[in-house]
């Protein structure tokens, strides 16, 4: 299976932890404290399935730097968390960061 697909994977399990870690109240709440534990258990398997095909290097970058995005927005979208135009730039330095490291990593 394609590694970069798996560490999508990985990453959309993360964010959506990460989202549902707010929601959760302080885990008080019952079916957001679930997703946590689901999302951040399906997210380390399949990170550490990804590091298997894949530098540490790139996978920790790529997922560190997704995830910041996607958490930022998800929190825009879900949770009314203003995005000054200052992390707007910041969201295309990371994009443009994840492309570099994506692409120098299937060139070898």
């Amino acid at each position: 299976m394609n590694p970069f697909l798996i560490l999508s994977l990985a990453i959309g399990a993360e964010i959506t932890a990460t989202l549902a870690l707010k929601a959760a109240d302080g885990l008080t709440k019952p079916g957001p404290t679930v997703l946590v534990a689901l999302g951040y258990g399906t997210a380390l398997w399949l990170m550490s399935t990804s590091m298997d095909m894949l530098p540490i290097g790139v996978v920790y970058a790529i997922w560190a730097g997704v995830g910041m995005v996607g958490a930022a927005l998800g929190g825009a979208l879900l949770f009314d968390e203003p995005i000054s135009p200052t992390m707007i730039v910041g969201i295309g330095v990371i994009a443009v960061g994840v492309a570099i490291l994506a692409s120098a990593q299937t060139s070898h």
